[in-house]
């Protein structure tokens, strides 16, 4: 078959090309389907972030390790990655709706579990079947909103999704913290499980599904829009491995500053997670909000833009962790202040990068193998490798990986930049590949 009828049959089949007819419905719940599935990922990152806020709890409980400690948040990304490519297949050959429902109500059931936890055992495995959960939401959620809204809006539209990750993240810190330490480790971990039940069963009842790829303006050539083409794609390519570094920092750093800051800080656990929740919240709000602006403004003059401001991003917080990391005690809140803003500035435009680089036929799929490679080569080994230099070298040096994984991320979005998809808003202006 030649690429040519291949490309013809593509288009036939999805109605891709500009000009193709728009699913009607979806312009009535974009807004409505944008607020749930927002509502419902900061609720899932509330619950993945309690784990760090009683990390010291935990450890005082069961007598483990950092190692060990570490473990509990790698196993969640192992099961994570594993459901990762069967959900990612679901995603591209089943309705979304019902499988996002589905992910939802398995991570809240699965939080649940920690009332029947007595053993460092049985925690290892409740937080493997919450990372099933999560690897649902997380892989349709960016697909079904990539059908409600065209490509040059999804940065904005996605910056607004992924502003609950930091918000989520800070709520996840300051609960473990204040319920932990008054109420015992496993109070805070069910604040998430209800609220998820409930903006779940809303979102099965009030959300219709628009037709797969109805806001696609992009050709669904073969190298977008199948898993053939798509190992050749280096514009997906570079920014799922520019992600991947950039996420083994984030989740590294995520996991153990809680405990650095009570080892090298001086703080008490309930401050420490004050501070650092404070902290994320207002970058990431702040950060994520500004990035989102900065990219589509850039983007309306630049293809390159994701790429771009990505890779700044992620070289620009190096200066400000080192000095929090290695610095004396005064520049650890300020370090960690400006680290994590320029960190959230890429949320939005890095993960539109993604969304953008492939056509909606595999864009279930695409998100799915950038899920599991980002968690495989980033937040799935960086807690245990930061704990065990931990337990040899000190927790300084082993946060201190982090930052060569910054520079390498910032290298990589750069050079991936003469990749990003010219959308038709460039090809209007006369924009081409060489420029």
């Amino acid at each position: 078959m030649s690429h040519e009828h291949s490309h013809h049959r593509l288009e036939r089949r999805y109605r891709l090309w500009p000009g193709a007819p728009r699913f009607s419905g979806a312009a009535k719940t974009a807004g409505l389907a944008l607020f749930l599935l927002t509502t419902l990922n900061l609720f899932n990152f509330i619950d993945r972030y309690v784990l760090p806020g009683v990390q010291p709890l935990i450890q005082k409980q069961f007598g483990v390790d950092d190692a060990r400690m570490g473990a509990l948040t790698s196993a969640f990304f192992l099961t994570y990655m594993i459901a990762a490519p069967l959900t990612g297949w679901l995603g591209d050959h089943m309705p979304r709706k019902p499988l996002i429902v589905a992910g939802a109500l398995i991570w809240s059931a699965a939080t649940l579990l920690t009332a029947v936890v007595h053993s460092y055992q049985s925690l290892l495995f409740r937080h493997a079947i919450v990372g099933i959960g999560e690897a649902t939401f997380s892989i349709f959620a960016p697909a079904l909103l990539a059908d409600y809204y065209p490509e040059i809006d999804r940065n904005r539209i996605l910056s607004i999704f992924y502003v609950a990750i930091p918000v989520g993240a800070a709520l996840g810190y300051i609960t473990g913290g204040v319920l932990g330490s008054r109420f015992g480790w496993k109070a805070p971990f069910y604040v998430a499980a209800l609220p998820g039940v409930l903006v779940a069963i809303a979102f099965a009842l009030f959300i219709r599904e628009p037709a797969r790829g109805s806001a696609d303006s992009l050709a669904p050539t073969a190298h977008r829009a199948t898993i053939r083409g798509m190992a050749h794609n280096p514009g997906f390519w570079t920014a799922t491995l520019g992600m991947a570094f950039l996420v083994f920092s984030m989740g590294g750093i995520s996991v153990w500053m809680p405990t650095f800051l009570v080892r090298y800080g001086g703080y008490s656990l309930t401050r420490a997670n004050l501070v650092l929740g404070g902290i994320t919240i207002v970058d990431g709000v702040l950060g994520t909000w500004c990035g989102g602006w900065i990219a589509q403004r850039w983007l309306e003059r630049d293809h390159r833009a994701l790429y771009w401001l990505s890779a700044l991003s992620a070289v620009l917080a190096v200066p400000a962790a080192l000095a929090a990391f290695f610095g004396p005690r005064q520049w650890l809140a300020p370090g960690i202040l400006v680290a994590e803003f320029f960190l959230f500035l890429n949320t939005g435009p890095l993960n539109t990068a993604i969304v953008n680089s492939v056509a909606a036929p595999i864009r279930s799929t695409a998100i799915a193998i950038n899920l599991f490679m980002i968690h495989a080569l980033g937040d799935l080994p960086s807690p245990t490798i930061i704990g065990r230099i931990s337990d040899a070298h000190g927790l300084r040096v082993g946060l201190a990986i982090t930052l060569v994984s910054m520079v390498v991320s910032g290298a990589i979005l750069w050079f991936g930049s003469r990749f990003a998809p010219i959308l038709p808003q460039h090809q209007a202006k006369g924009v081409s590949h060489a420029s």
